[in-house]
């Protein structure tokens, strides 16, 4: 399948030594960024290696400080990064405040509570080996590599950077070659605030330089992107067990039953699908709507639908196309949508006009269709009825991705929820999960596999130790010196206790 996040890569030896970032709105260059080699990266790495003892040395308290620190910077100087985002991605200040204000909420949980979820605990020995003391314990990998999107280059790579670093490793960060500069701006303002410049370390480049960086010797790899290239970050990883994170695509479904209070459930359509332009990966791309209130909810869609428009000024409802590549994607869905039977109730062909794209509402597409299937990346929905919510389910599950959902009931939402085949579902809500610091955020399928966020997102980026240790002598089994009867013993008694039905 065709990248929707991830711009096409060029063979290393057409390649100049420097790339462009643009502004999407006109084309026009912001600034150049060095295209690391192999070489340097592995110098890099190589450097974040050295920093990590320090970094770990500190301790669970000690790191805190300095995350409060880079906390505090960020927090006094959002609006200029809020800046470089918008200049980098083309969407509006507010939308690129919000994803700031979310990674400040994500810092300060992963600092506060990285001693709680990662700090020795002990753990049950069992009968048989009584005379033992179990604990376990979650060292940091090491080094870890995070290759970044451009959809959200500051809250989503943020997820896995504060959470690696909260768990004591150090990081090396390649943002897309769409937005270096926001990776720039990030690593920056830590070296600023932390005073240590080789814990958290910037890389920029294109495949290539991703490429190096999986193979460089980090201890996990994270990635966000494209279902297709996630599987060459896998290959590439493989290569020395390297172990990976990825996070996908999707094509998010919100179901709507019979209950739901429509207008809300209208209101988070059109911003689920609409917002940032719909290049949101976690973002409504499928709705399913039971028939008795179809009508009723796609009317309310459409009217606020037809009120969104984007544009390049800071107060604008959405940018562009970040990507220019996507536009043939997006009018490729739409004409495989109308050619087949679908309808447009807001849009259609003609709302595809580059760098932007207006609001697009289809209904009656099938469910073999491209608009269907495939995520999309834009600000397209398609809505769909059903017959009741089974029905509802059963559309939604049947995608090869499974990533995030949303769901609308007075009465079934929660019930609902846990029969979807995602990652995360926020009922009467939609996107809401992303901004809880506590929930693990990930997918499974198309849509990837490992969790940031929460306690599963610190863990993730650890290693688990078990530790057994004797407490006093008894009869040892593990030793070719045991009496012959012990294990006659043993048997009998694991059958006593474990052999009867209780």
């Amino acid at each position: 399948m065709t990248s929707t996040r991830d711009a096409v890569s060029v063979p290393a030896s057409e390649q100049p030594d420097t790339f462009d970032s643009l502004d999407p709105r006109n084309g026009q260059v912001i600034a150049s960024y060095p295209r690391h080699t192999p070489e340097q990266v592995g110098e890099v790495v190589a450097r974040a290696r050295r920093a990590s003892r320090w970094w770990n040395d500190l301790g669970f308290d000690g790191r805190a400080r300095k995350l409060a620190a880079w906390r505090q910077l960020l927090d006094r100087r959002r609006d200029e990064l809020a800046a470089v985002v918008s200049r980098e991605t083309g969407k509006p200040l507010d939308d690129a405040r919000i994803e700031g204000i979310l990674a400040l909420d994500h810092l300060h949980w992963a600092a506060k509570n990285a001693a709680k979820v990662l700090g020795p605990r002990n753990a049950a020995a069992g009968l048989l080996m009584v005379n033992h003391k179990a604990s376990v314990e979650y060292p940091p990998m090491g080094v870890v590599g995070v290759l970044g999107p451009w959809n959200y280059p500051v809250f989503t790579p943020m997820g896995s950077i504060v959470y690696a670093l909260a768990a004591g490793n150090t990081v090396v960060f390649k943002p897309s070659e769409l937005t270096p500069g926001v990776g720039k701006w990030l690593v920056d303002s830590f070296a600023e605030a932390v005073g240590e410049d080789a814990v958290f370390q910037l890389i920029t480049g294109e495949g290539e330089t991703g490429a190096a960086l999986c193979r460089a010797g980090v201890d996990k790899l994270a990635f966000t992107g494209s279902t297709a290239t996630a599987k060459k970050v896998m290959a590439t990883c493989a290569e020395t067990l390297t172990p990976v994170l990825v996070e996908c695509g999707g094509k998010d479904a919100l179901l709507v039953d019979a209950d739901a209070d429509l207008d809300d459930a209208a209101a988070a359509v059109v911003w689920g699908a609409m917002s940032n332009a719909g290049q949101t990966c976690v973002g409504v791309e499928r709705v399913y709507v039971v028939d008795a209130v179809a009508e009723d909810l796609l009317d309310r869609v459409a009217a606020r639908a037809a009120t969104i428009a984007p544009g390049g000024a800071p107060d604008a409802h959405y940018g562009p196309i970040t990507m220019p590549s996507q536009l043939g994607v997006i009018s490729g869905q739409i004409d495989d949508a109308l050619s087949r039977g679908g309808r447009a109730v807001v849009g259609g062909r003609e709302s595809v006009r580059a760098p932007y794209v207006e609001p697009v509402v289809l209904a009656d597409v099938p469910e073999d269709s491209s608009a269907v299937t495939d995520e999309t990346f834009g600000p397209t929905v398609v809505v769909n009825r059903v017959r009741d919510i089974d029905e509802a389910v059963d559309r939604a599950n049947a995608s090869r991705y499974g990533l995030g959902a949303s769901v609308f009931a007075k009465s079934r939402g929660h019930e609902v929820a846990r029969r979807l085949r995602a990652g995360m579902v926020s009922v009467n809500g939609v996107i809401a999960f992303a901004g809880i610091p506590s929930l693990p955020f990930g997918g499974v399928g198309d849509s990837g596999f490992g969790r940031i966020h929460g306690v599963d997102g610190l863990r993730e980026f650890t290693r688990p130790l078990a530790i057994s240790e004797r407490r006093f002598r008894s009869v040892n089994v593990m030793t070719f010196d045991r009496p012959g009867w012990v294990v006659k013993v043993l048997a009998g008694l694991v059958s006593v206790l474990y052999g009867r039905r209780r």
